[in-house]
C-alpha cells in the first residue's frame, strides 16, 4: 500500500457497524423448564432475562458472515474492498482453519488476509486493536473486525450457574486507514490498552482442548472469583486509556462495556465516575455473548440513534485468561 503516509501519520476510522442474533430466543422461563433455576433468581444475580441460541447447523462463521454483511452495508463498502478480516472468537468452527477464513470465503473475498484472535470476552477489543495496528502499519487498507460466538455449544446445560449466563451472536465493524495521526478532532481509534494475567486460568476456562483432552470441553467458572477481579481489572485498562487520551468519565459520550453481568457493569461505571445514562446495556436481552457482546451493544445503540457521528465512545471488556482491554473511539 503506497497511498498513505508513514505509520505515525495514519489512523483507523470506523465506517459502519452491523450485528446478527440467531432467531431462537430463549427466556429465563424457558430455561427454568430445563434446569433448577427461576427467572427471578437469574435476574437478581445477573440482570439477564433472555438470550439467543444458534440453530442446529448454524455455525460461528454463519453468524459472523451475517454480521459482516450488515456492517458492510452500513459502511457502504463492498466485500471486495476488504483486505483484512480479524475475527475474535472462543468458539471457532474448527480447530483450523481460522473461522475468519471461512467468513472470507463466504463473502467471496480472495485477496488480502484473515485470521482469528482468541481472548474470550475481551476478544473484540483485542481484535479491534490488532486491526488498528495493521492498518496504521500499512499492511491493509480496509478491515472487517468481527466478534462472533456460539457459546451454547460449550455449555454444560445441567449446570445452572453457567448455562443461564451465555448466549450466541455476532457483531462487526468496518475500519479504514486514513491520513493523519489519531486526533480528538477527527474520527478514529484514539487509544487502546490491553492486559492479561495467566495465573487466573482456573477461575474461568473450558475443560477441554485438542492438546489436553482431545475434546471441545465445557465452560467452567468460579463466579464469585471472577466478579471479585472484574471491576479492578476493568478499571485498570480504562484508567490507562483515560491517562493516554486526557479524557475521563465526564468527557466521554458513551460507555459500551462487555455485557457479562449487570452488577459488574454498574459497579465499574460507578467506580469510574461514568453517568449511568451514558452506559449502553444489552445484557438483559443478549446474555453474555463473549467476544460478540461489545459490537452487538454498539450496533444496537447506533441503530436506535443514541450513538451519533462525533460522539466519543469507550469500549471495555474483561474475560477468561484473565484478559482485559479498552479502546477509545471517536465516531
Amino acid at each position: 500500500m503506497t497511498d498513505l503516509a508513514p505509520a505515525q501519520h495514519r489512523h483507523s476510522r470506523l465506517l459502519g457497524v452491523g450485528s446478527y442474533l440467531p432467531a431462537n430466543r430463549v427466556t429465563n422461563h424457558d430455561l427454568a423448564e430445563r434446569v433448577d433455576t427461576s427467572h427471578d433468581w437469574i435476574v437478581q444475580r445477573t440482570g439477564i432475562e433472555a438470550r439467543h441460541v444458534a440453530a442446529d447447523g448454524e455455525f460461528t462463521s454463519d453468524l459472523a458472515t451475517h454480521a459482516a454483511n450488515s456492517a458492510l452495508k452500513a459502511a457502504s463498502v463492498k466485500a471486495a474492498d476488504i483486505d483484512l478480516i480479524v475475527l475474535a472468537t472462543a468458539t471457532p468452527d474448527f480447530t483450523f482453519p481460522a473461522t475468519a477464513t471461512q467468513v472470507q470465503a463466504n463473502l467471496g473475498i480472495k485477496a488480502g488476509y484473515a485470521f482469528d484472535v482468541q481472548a474470550v470476552c475481551s476478544g473484540f477489543v483485542y481484535a479491534l486493536t490488532t486491526a488498528d495496528a495493521h492498518l496504521r502499519a500499512g499492511l491493509a487498507k480496509r478491515a472487517l473486525v468481527i466478534g462472533a460466538e456460539t457459546f451454547s455449544r460449550i455449555l454444560d446445560w445441567s449446570d445452572r450457574t453457567t448455562c443461564v449466563l451465555f448466549g450466541d451472536g455476532a457483531g462487526a465493524v468496518v475500519l479504514e486507514a486514513a491520513h493523519g495521526p489519531p486526533s480528538k478532532d477527527q474520527p478514529g481509534i484514539l487509544v487502546s490498552s490491553l492486559r492479561s494475567d495467566g495465573t487466573h486460568r482456573e477461575k474461568l476456562y473450558v475443560d477441554g482442548g485438542p492438546s489436553t483432552t482431545q475434546t471441545a470441553g465445557h465452560l467452567r467458572m468460579q463466579g464469585r472469583e471472577v466478579f471479585k477481579h472484574a471491576v479492578s481489572m476493568i478499571t485498570d485498562v480504562i484508567e490507562d486509556v483515560f491517562a493516554q487520551s486526557g479524557e475521563n468519565g465526564d468527557t466521554i459520550d458513551w460507555f459500551v462495556p462487555h455485557q457479562a453481568n449487570r452488577r459488574i457493569i454498574d459497579a465499574s461505571a460507578q467506580k469510574l465516575g461514568i453517568d449511568p445514562a451514558k452506559v449502553v446495556t444489552t445484557v438483559d436481552q443478549h446474555g453474555n455473548t463473549s467476544a460478540a457482546s461489545i459490537p452487538l451493544a454498539f450496533a444496537q445503540a447506533v441503530g436506535d440513534g443514541r450513538i451519533k457521528p462525533g460522539h466519543l465512545v469507550l469500549f471495555e471488556a474483561m474475560g477468561g485468561g484473565f484478559t482485559s482491554g479498552a479502546s477509545l473511539v471517536r465516531l
